[in-house]
């Protein structure tokens, strides 16, 4: 957990100098339901550096951004890849990440936004 918390202070960094001037009211959060992500540690580390965490709905398919917009693309990339270390599987997918434009994780998040509405309108069920 100490590590996720020195990545969730790195973020912090990150955003700061990308967003000069415009991080002012702190971030919103979504975040999996994975144990290291939600521990009293990490949910004070949180707050102390006024990042907002969304609830997690249930786990669903339709609402894991990872799953339907992502990894898609990062499995194609990498089919038929073949890897001896972690390092190398690490840099060919931020290799991939980094590739993409900006527009392409809006779209992401704007997909994850209808997902959700749709799931609220739905009252939890099913999406696709």
């Amino acid at each position: 957990m100490e590590y996720y918390s020195s990545l969730l202070v790195q973020l912090k960094d990150i955003l700061k100098e990308k967003h000069r001037g415009k991080f002012t009211k702190g971030v919103f959060f979504l975040d999996d339901i994975a144990p290291a992500h939600w521990a009293l540690a990490t949910q004070k580390k949180l707050a102390y550096m006024d990042f907002h965490c969304l609830d997690h709905p249930p786990y669903s398919p339709d609402l894991a951004l990872l799953d339907y917009h992502l990894f898609p693309g990062l499995k194609k990339q990498l089919k038929g890849c073949h890897f001896l270390f972690d390092v190398e599987v690490i840099a060919a997918a931020e290799t991939w990440l980094d590739g993409q434009p900006s527009e392409f994780f809006l779209n992401g998040l704007r997909k994850l936004e209808q997902r959700a509405k749709k799931f609220i309108e739905l009252y939890g069920e099913y999406v696709e």
